[in-house]
């Protein structure tokens, strides 16, 4: 964990298959959830609201493929069924079964670096540490 308190890219990081794939310079995580109204015959306003599920987006800046994942040749297009982990002072957050639904891409000869990718995340758990 970063000195400061505050996370640093090796506090930020994609996993899959238990392997650390990329590290992540930033992040800006969305969770919206909807709901409906439960409506009761002669009734003038709903009854009840009934809530959704959440749905999980994160947007993620600058990604840094580690060197294992460069070795392997790992091809972050394929990838699917990855986690996010985030490293916070006082606990972990981990965004689970993630999809990516944008990549943007750009880097120089011999380096991999995404710019921003979007995920989504079936599922965020947070433990304490």
């Amino acid at each position: 964990m970063s000195i400061a308190g505050f996370p640093t890219s090796s506090d930020i990081y994609l996993e899959a298959d238990g392997v650390r794939v990329a590290v992540v310079q930033s992040y800006c995580a969305k969770t919206t959830r909807g709901s409906v109204a439960v409506e009761a015959f002669g009734e003038a306003e709903p009854v009840a609201t009934v809530a959704g599920q959440a749905v999980h987006v994160i947007e993620l800046s600058r990604l840094y493929a580690t060197d294992e994942a460069m070795q392997d040749k790992i091809d972050f297009h394929s990838l699917s069924g990855f986690s996010l982990v985030i490293c916070k002072p006082d606990r972990k957050i981990i965004y689970t079964d993630c999809q990516w639904s944008a990549i943007q891409e750009s880097a120089e000869i011999g380096s991999m670096v995404l710019e921003k990718v979007t995920l989504v995340a079936s599922r965020r758990i947070e433990t304490g540490v």
